[in-house]
């Protein structure tokens, strides 16, 4: 009988189910890859409820990097300009605990950091609170969701009283109307996005809308694309208001019985009359008044939205914004109708639900509150007041940390901010001042690794067992069906050895990691995301289990909504309105620089490319980045499809081949942000982007800075091939810096 793992897919929230069988089956050959390295077969998990059996490329070829460049062994140095040397698990603890002690002797609590990510699993990110913000003291977690979700985690809070998506992937074939702004989902989230298409394509009445800026594969699929000029979103979603309260097609019962603060949004919205608001947006009064209309005639809108809504200086106030069209027409809590944002990493819900962010504690519970405070403290069997009642550190306040010599200990886990963090040439800058960084991955090398004193080798998907949660809040088992290389061990296990040595026998006792997940699900009892009927051995034998899920319930695999009794999760049960003018762009294009970039991803490629850019088939889809720009824009320069240009902000440059396409709007430039220092010369594109970032969310304005082009000569640098090659190529990149 052929083994066959039934797992979850570890690149996007989709969180496609896979199923994964041994390289060598009976009959067949053993499956290699070009080097002949025996690699998994994958292919999708036709039961599990979120995918039904489908898999993009990422999910399809996610085996062929499991033995790509892997750390292996801890790895330690005490200078950076220094080779690595291999020492043991002993003594990279002894380091790390040692650093820890003299952090806080000399700085305080307040100079531990740790920077995660959504590659963890949820018993991941709970053992890393207890150690952090429980054992230490501290509430500097942070994760890559602050750079991703944390405007959606605002908005969703601030309306409605708790995080947590309310709807669910069945809401996308079951809609008369889908809007979709800020989210290329064709190529971010390409399953759920089929979905939505094939529905669409099969039902005539039912629209769909994209509002971008750029006519990605998503917006051609739309009846209508509203091309909006960047920073527009809350001028548009207003005036979308405008023409529903002028044409009466309002809830007022439910206005009136389930929600707060009409009457100031409804003052507010008077100044967004359709002739201003189309001119503002630059798109045509008809397809405005259209969708407008749409939007009023439709008994369930289904909005969905990703980056191009959170990435903001204001991504709290647009996410809020367009949640009060779906309280004004009642648009929220029943089939095919809600507010969906569609989320980047794969446990990035599970990551929240665990608390993984500066400001919040597992089980949905807030670092300010005297009483969330007090649970856990009991619970992990820690004194009173032992957790801050402060936010921690975010991300960029890390940053800001190290510049200011405020942070003597990083610890930076399953993510790569080397890359992806804003302004990138200060952040790098930042990193050098780090008096310790530890980088916990998987890979290696990787440009984050280059700032690190210690490398700790941690086991990835496949390797470790765990839960994720995706977007529609199912909770799915990732068993483990592999050894892990050498030396590497599961993240918890880490955390859980370093609290251990620190003097916290008591609260580390756990030996599996189904030990880790009861004691966090017992942690969400009657909490919003009540997971106390879900634990390892009821999903391996239901399958995936979407939340609430209370102890003793009947689980549910899918179709669960929130709020279908119109009651909400705040003190007096009413969902809040927002009032908000738009103020645009933190840095809108001027004479000097009078181009908008924007950043963002592309289908095959994930993130800073630690796993895809090694694998061959998606470096063969995707060799190089480009810049794509409009052909008015390229004439104008006097460049053609292929020919050099130099991209310069205020903070930095990068170089692009040309991509003239009608696809992107005049006066705006799009480049990928996959690319670091390990993967080509001067083509890291956050290094042009400001650390601006929205005042609630604290979210980075990563999708708009202002820009110049100059026509450049350049050619195509080719890649080194292997780890050896790829180190010895950077190292000179990190001594000029």
């Amino acid at each position: 009988m052929i083994e066959t793992h039934r797992t979850l897919c570890p690149y996007c929230g989709v969180g496609c189910g896979l199923e994964v069988t041994p390289p060598a089956i009976p009959g067949r050959g053993t499956l290699r890859d070009a080097q002949g390295t025996p690699i998994w077969r994958v292919k999708g998990d036709r039961a599990h409820p979120s995918s039904l059996g489908h898999v993009c490329v990422k999910g399809a070829t996610i085996a062929e990097s499991l033995e790509c460049d892997r750390l292996e062994y801890p790895m330690g140095r005490d200078r950076l300009d220094q080779p690595f040397e291999r020492i043991s698990w002993d003594e990279a603890c002894d380091r790390i605990v040692a650093q820890i002690q003299t952090t806080r002797a000399t700085l305080g609590p307040d100079g531990i950091c740790m920077y995660g990510s959504g590659q963890l699993q949820t018993e991941d990110y709970y053992t890393a609170q207890k150690l952090l913000k429980g054992c230490l003291g501290t509430n500097n977690f942070d994760a890559n969701s602050r750079l991703c979700m944390s405007s959606a985690v605002a908005g969703y809070t601030q309306s409605f009283g708790s995080d947590g998506p309310p709807c669910c992937y069945d809401d996308l074939e079951t809609t008369d109307f889908a809007f979709i702004a800020g989210a290329n989902m064709a190529e971010c989230h390409p399953i759920a996005f089929n979905r939505l298409a094939k529905y669409h394509k099969r039902n005539r009445h039912v629209k769909m809308v994209v509002v971008d800026p750029r006519c990605t594969p998503t917006a051609e699929k739309a009846d209508i694309h509203l091309a909006i000029k960047p920073g527009t979103d809350i001028t548009l979603f207003n005036g979308i208001a405008y023409l529903l309260l002028k044409s009466r097609k309002i809830e007022t019962f439910f206005i009136d019985e389930c929600t707060r603060n009409f009457p100031a949004y409804a003052e507010v919205i008077q100044h967004y009359p359709p002739e201003v608001v189309a001119e503002t947006c630059g798109i045509s009064l008809g397809d405005l008044k259209k969708v407008a209309q749409w939007w009023s005639k439709s008994e369930r809108v289904l909005s969905l939205w990703s980056m191009g809504l959170n990435q903001s200086s204001e991504g709290t106030a647009k996410v809020r914004t367009l949640i009060n069209l779906h309280l004004m027409t009642g648009n929220i809590g029943k089939p095919g109708a809600g507010p969906f944002s569609l989320t980047g990493q794969p446990n990035a819900m599970g990551g929240r639900e665990a608390g993984g962010l500066a400001h919040i504690l597992p089980g949905y519970r807030s670092v300010k509150n005297p009483e969330h405070r007090a649970e856990l403290e009991q619970a992990w069997g820690l004194p009173a007041g032992q957790i801050a009642a402060t936010p921690g550190r975010d991300a960029w306040a890390m940053i800001q940390g190290l510049e200011q010599d405020h942070v003597g200990l990083l610890w930076v886990v399953a993510t790569n901010p080397a890359v992806s963090m804003p302004d990138l040439k200060r952040t790098q800058a930042a990193l050098l001042r780090s008096p310790f960084t530890i980088c916990q991955d998987a890979y290696y090398p990787t440009e984050t690794a280059a700032y690190a004193h210690l490398l700790l080798p941690a086991a990835q998907w496949s390797e470790k067992t765990g839960t994720m949660t995706n977007s529609e809040r199912v909770v799915t088992l990732c068993p483990a069906f592999r050894p892990a290389p050498r030396e590497a061990r599961a993240d918890w296990e880490i955390f859980a050895a370093v609290g251990r040595r620190l003097g916290f026998e008591a609260q580390f006792t756990a030996t599996t990691a189904a030990e880790v997940h009861q004691e966090f699900t017992r942690l969400t009892a009657g909490r919003p995301c009540d997971m106390t009927g879900i634990s390892h051995d009821r999903l391996q034998d239901f399958g995936p289990i979407q939340w609430p899920c209370p102890q003793d319930s009947e689980p549910q695999s899918h179709g669960v909504q929130l709020y279908t009794n119109a009651s909400f999760n705040t003190p007096d049960g009413r969902a809040q309105f927002a009032a908000f003018h738009s103020r645009g762009l933190a840095e809108p294009p001027d004479p000097d620089y009078p181009f908008v970039l924007t950043v963002g991803r592309l289908y095959g490629h994930w993130h800073t490319q630690s796993r895809t850019g090694r694998i061959e088939k998606i470096v063969k889809m995707h060799p190089h980045p480009t810049l794509e720009i409009h052909p008015r824009d390229a004439r104008t320069l006097g460049v053609n499809d292929g020919d050099w240009l130099e991209v310069r902000s205020r903070r930095g440059f990068c170089r692009f081949p040309a991509q003239v396409t009608k696809a992107i709007a005049p006066g705006t430039v799009f480049a990928p942000m996959h690319w670091g220092a390990l993967w080509g010369d001067d083509t890291e594109a956050n290094i042009l982007t400001h650390a601006a970032a929205c005042p609630t969310s604290l979210q980075p304005e990563l999708k708009a800075c202002a820009v110049q082009l100059f026509p450049v000569q350049g050619n195509l640098s080719s890649v080194p091939a292997t780890a050896e090659e790829r180190t010895l190529a950077f190292n000179p990149v990190l001594s000029q810096r």
